[in-house]
C-alpha cells in the first residue's frame, strides 16, 4: 500500500497577502472618514441634528448586522469561499456612502445605515481571511501590518477631507470617500487567494436560518475554551472603542475646545500612535501571544480615556492630546491582537461562523455604546465627558472578563492549512 500524500503546508503568495492588507486601508476610510470624522459633525453641527439621531440610526444598522453577521459567515463556511460576500457587502458601502448628503438629514441617515451594515458584513468575512493569508508564525504580524496600514487609509481619508471640505463641502467629502474605499479595496476582490475549502453538503443556510444559526453557533463556541469569554470580553471594550471613533470629534470641538484644525491634528496624532501600536503590537504578538498584547491595549485605552476627561473637566486642553497617545496605541494594538486571538481560540471549519459571533458582539456593542452615551449625556443630562467617563467602565470590565483567557494551546493545524 502506498504511503498518503502529506499536504504541503499552506503558503501565501505575497501578492494575496498584499491585496489584503490594502483592504484594511480601504475600509478605514469608511470607518475613520465617515463614521468617526465628518458625518457626526455634518450632522450635528451643520445640519443641526442631535446626538440621539446618530446614536438611533447606529442602533438600526448594528441590529441588521446582528441579524446579517453569523449568516454571512456560516454561508462562507458552507459554500467554501468568502470573497464574493465581501466584494458584495463593500459595494453596498460604497454606493450608500457615496450618496450621503445628497438630499438632506433623513435620507442621509438611511444611506448611513445601510453603508454601515455593508461595511461591517464586509468585515466578517474580511476577518476571516486572515488565515489565507498567514501563517502560525506570521499571523500576528500580518494582522498588525493590517491594522497599520489601514490607518494609513485614516490619513487619506482625513487628507481627503481637509482638502475638500472647505471649498465643495460634505457631500464631496463622502464621495471621495467612497471612491478611495472602492480603489482600495479592489486588489482584494482580484487577488486574495482562499485556501481550499470543500463545499460542505446538505442545503445551504438562508436568511431565514439567521435566528438558529446564531443560536447554535453559540452552543458550539460554548464547546471551544475561551470562545464566549472572549466574546463577552470583545464586546465590552468594543462598546467603548467605537463610542469614542463615533463621538470624539464631536468631542473634542465642544468639550475640550479644539478647532477644526485642531481636531484634524488630534485625528492624525490618534492615526500615527495607533499605526505603530499596532505594527509594534503585531510582532509582539507573534512571541508572547496574542492575550498579553491584547491586556496591554486595555490599559492604554484606559489612560486615553483618562486624559480626554481630565482635558473636558478641566479645560486643560495640552492633557486632550494625551488622548491620542494612549487610545491610539491602545486601539491599533488591540485591532492587532484580537483577531489572532480569536484564529487561536477556533478550528478552521468554524472561522466564518465564530467570526460573525466576532462581528455580532462588537455590533451589540456600537448599539449598546451609543444608547449609553445617549443615555448619560442627553437623558441624564450629565452632558458629554461624563457619558466619555462611563465609557472607562465597560473596559475596566473587560479586562476582568478577559482574565481568564488562554492563548497557549496549540493553533489547530486546520486553521492554517
Amino acid at each position: 500500500m502506498e504511503p498518503k500524500d502529506t499536504p504541503e503546508p499552506w503558503s501565501p503568495g505575497r501578492r494575496s497577502v498584499t491585496s489584503w492588507l490594502l483592504y484594511d486601508l480601504a475600509n478605514t476610510t469608511f470607518a475613520l472618514g465617515v463614521g468617526s470624522r465628518y458625518f457626526g459633525p455634518w450632522l450635528i453641527e451643520d445640519r443641526g441634528g442631535a446626538d440621539w439621531q446618530l446614536s438611533a440610526t447606529i442602533i438600526v444598522a448594528m441590529a441588521a448586522v446582528i441579524v446579517l453577521g453569523p449568516w454571512i459567515g456560516a454561508l462562507s463556511d458552507h459554500l467554501g469561499t468568502r470573497r464574493p460576500y465581501l466584494v458584495g457587502a463593500t459595494l453596498v458601502c460604497v454606493g450608500a456612502t457615496a450618496l450621503l448628503a445628497t438630499w438632506g438629514v433623513i435620507p442621509s441617515l438611511v444611506f448611513y445605515a445601510i453603508a454601515t451594515v455593508g461595511f461591517h458584513c464586509g468585515a466578517v468575512v474580511y476577518d476571516a481571511m486572515l488565515p489565507d493569508v498567514s501563517t502560525p508564525e506570521s499571523a500576528g504580524r500580518i494582522s498588525g501590518l493590517g491594522v497599520a496600514i489601514g490607518y494609513s487609509g485614516s490619513a487619506i481619508a482625513l487628507g481627503l477631507g481637509m482638502w475638500l471640505l472647505p471649498l465643495y463641502g460634505y457631500a464631496a467629502v463622502f464621495r471621495a470617500l467612497a471612491i478611495a474605499f472602492l480603489v482600495f479595496a479592489l486588489p482584494a476582490f482580484l487577488w486574495v487567494r482562499e485556501r481550499p475549502r470543500p463545499r460542505r453538503d446538505g442545503r445551504a443556510p438562508g436568511i431565514l436560518d439567521s435566528p438558529a444559526t446564531m443560536v447554535s453557533a453559540w452552543r458550539t463556541a460554548a464547546g471551544h475554551p475561551g470562545v464566549v469569554r472572549f466574546l463577552i470580553g470583545r464586546f465590552l471594550y468594543t462598546d467603548a472603542i467605537n463610542t469614542v471613533f463615533l463621538f470624539n470629534a464631536v468631542f473634542a470641538k465642544l468639550e475640550m475646545g479644539f478647532t477644526d484644525a485642531q481636531t484634524d491634528r488630534l485625528a492624525l496624532l490618534g492615526i500615527v500612535c495607533a499605526g505603530l501600536g499596532a505594527v509594534i503590537a503585531g510582532r509582539v504578538v507573534d512571541t508572547v501571544g496574542p492575550k498579553k498584547v491584547l491586556d496591554f491595549a486595555l490599559y492604554a485605552q484606559i489612560g486615553g480615556l483618562v486624559s480626554a476627561v481630565f482635558a473636558g473637566v478641566t479645560g486643560v486642553q495640552s492633557v486632550g492630546w494625551l488622548v491620542a497617545v494612549g487610545g491610539g496605541v491602545g486601539i491599533g494594538a488591540a485591532w492587532a491582537s484580537d483577531r489572532v486571538l480569536m484564529t487561536r481560540l477556533t478550528p478552521d471549519h468554524l472561522l466564518g461562523e465564530f467570526f460573525g459571533l466576532y462581528a455580532t458582539v462588537g455590533r451589540f456593542a456600537t448599539v449598546l455604546g451609543p444608547l449609553t452615551w445617549a443615555l448619560v449625556a442627553d437623558g441624564l443630562g450629565l452632558g458629554r465627558t461624563a457619558a466619555l467617563a462611563s465609557l472607562g467602565l465597560f473596559i475596566v470590565a473587560a479586562r476582568i472578563v478577559l482574565h481568564r483567557v488562554r492563548d497557549d494551546q496549540p493553533m489547530p493545524d486546520a486553521t492554517f492549512g
